[in-house]
């Protein structure tokens, strides 16, 4: 799975330091070699060479290999702007941070000031896509009204639907807005008990229209092929975590073409994450292909 790499490439490191002790040596000369040259330089030599260390140990079948039949997978994204409310909140507090961590690495150094980053992050993140949750109550997000129309016109077609967020506070927004369009919905959460009996409600009923889920909840074990629309509400760092959200409805047993929608707010913290998501993606084509030609033949 192309998943660990693209978490950090300093995982392939700790699979391979159970694997196989002595292939990379110590931690430190894993990162002068490969990690510091790879992800900090884009050393396509360190890259390679890489590959070719890593390739007589994998096995790697595409899922487009193995299941041809599926439909057709469309994925598109959704740009929105946000308000000038909303904007000028998320200006405020992206030149408050961005002061105060110049000023932590320059005191501390910039491992202790990871917490504050990590902070900031989340804080930006929240703004872009829920700013209900940092402003005093008067700014609402443009995001949830833009899902809110576009779920009302997918259920008006028949459709039924999946929405992923990675807040809790996000799903409590959305179920406000699908409340409020009379769209019936079912909800699943890491402290949702019965999921079995969920996943078979909107399965197996059409009294429901739409699943709504955090990310980390429906990533993996769901099958969930009676909705054919997955909508992304915010990004994560990771892209592999939200095609495999995806995939709950693109798996044997779906008979339709499935349309996923990534909602990603403009002038935000979100489009680096996209930048983020395609830079891990072009390390893991780049780094663990289904065609090897190019990565010598025997491994010694």
């Amino acid at each position: 799975s192309g998943t660990p790499v693209e978490n950090n490439l300093s995982e392939l490191y700790a699979l391979f330091r159970f694997l196989n002790p002595t292939m990379f040596g110590s931690r430190k000369q894993f990162q002068k070699e490969y990690f510091d040259p790879i992800t900090r330089k884009g050393d396509e030599q360190a890259l390679s060479d890489l590959k070719k260390k890593i390739y007589p140990f994998l096995l790697r079948s595409l899922k487009s290999e193995v299941l041809q039949q599926l439909p057709d997978k469309t994925e598109q994204i959704i740009f929105i702007e946000m308000s000038d409310s909303q904007k000028k909140l998320y200006e405020t507090r992206r030149r408050f941070y961005s002061e105060a961590i110049k000023m932590q690495i320059t005191q501390d150094g910039f491992n202790k000031a990871r917490f504050f980053l990590f902070q900031a992050m989340n804080e930006l993140r929240q703004i872009a896509s829920i700013p209900e949750q940092m402003g005093d109550g008067t700014i609402t997000s443009p995001k949830v009204t833009v899902l809110g129309e576009y779920l009302e016109e997918t259920v008006g077609n028949n459709h039924k639907a999946l929405v992923f967020a990675n807040y809790l506070e996000a799903l409590n927004l959305i179920e406000e807005e699908l409340d409020k369009r009379h769209i019936t919905y079912l909800k699943m959460t890491g402290v949702t008990r019965n999921r079995a009996a969920i996943v078979d409600a909107f399965q197996e009923s059409d009294e429901y229209q739409v699943l709504l889920m955090t990310l980390k909840t429906g990533g993996v074990g769901l099958n969930l092929t009676a909705a054919d629309y997955v909508y992304i509400f915010d990004p994560w760092w990771n892209a592999a975590a939200e095609t495999q959200a995806i995939d709950r409805v693109h798996r044997i047993g779906q008979k339709n073409s499935v349309f996923s929608y990534k909602l990603i707010t403009r002038d935000t913290i979100e489009e680096k994450i996209l930048q983020l998501q395609q830079q891990k993606k072009e390390l893991v084509e780049a780094l663990i292909e289904s065609d090897s030609a190019d990565s010598g033949g025997s491994g010694g």
